[in-house]
């Protein structure tokens, strides 16, 4: 399926297009992702055909914007681990409350947080504010590794360009769920190795 150069938008147009309620598709270090702003964000699973028990993460341009939703308790651990692995393939699932936790893992009290290393959607993300994301496949299906397999996969959605996306490095995020004082646990093992 051949892309349309109206399907592409740069990151201004699409921060608004995410604002206005639209998921859109776009380039990570690790695989392409599937977005939507996090009042927006209940779609994505819909769109994916995954069960909504399966939370999803929320990616901004800077620690410092996902780190405001920590609980206290694992505050300072968190703050280490990302000064030491951020922009990164690391997912930090980490204590949390409020509307975001709702939207994006519902029932639950854990919020999945990343700083990607990729400029171009770090760009996005400086316009759009932190985003509601997950892999740009359906539940159960391989992933995809470029703008035209996302785009096969998910045809109605805009993608950030420019393009070509920046090549990812094809595995998914390490994630780490935080255990208490000092102490991590890796809940799957990914594109970052990590000394726990």
């Amino acid at each position: 399926m051949a892309l349309l150069p109206s399907a592409v938008l740069d990151a201004s147009a699409l921060a608004s297009r995410l604002h206005a309620g639209s998921a859109a598709l776009l380039p990570t270090d690790t695989l392409p992702a599937l977005a939507a702003a996090p009042v927006h964000a209940a779609q994505l699973w819909t769109m994916k055909q995954r069960s909504a028990d399966k939370p999803l993460i929320l990616m901004a341009a800077t620690p410092e914007e996902l780190l405001a939703h920590v609980s206290p308790l694992a505050l300072e651990d968190a703050w280490s681990m990302a000064r030491r692995y951020w922009p990164g393939a690391l997912t930090l699932v980490v204590p949390a409350s409020g509307v975001l936790v709702e939207a994006l893992n519902p029932g639950a009290f854990t919020l999945g947080l990343r700083v990607p290393d990729c400029g171009v959607i770090r760009c996005l993300l400086k316009q759009s504010g932190p985003l509601a994301t997950t892999s740009a496949n359906l539940s159960g299906a391989a992933p995809t590794f470029s703008a035209d397999a996302a785009h096969t996969c998910f045809p109605g959605l805009p993608l950030l360009g420019p393009l070509p996306w920046p090549t990812p490095s094809g595995l998914a995020s390490t994630v780490v769920a935080w255990q208490g004082s000092g102490r991590w646990h890796e809940l799957r093992r990914g594109a970052v190795v990590l000394e726990l």
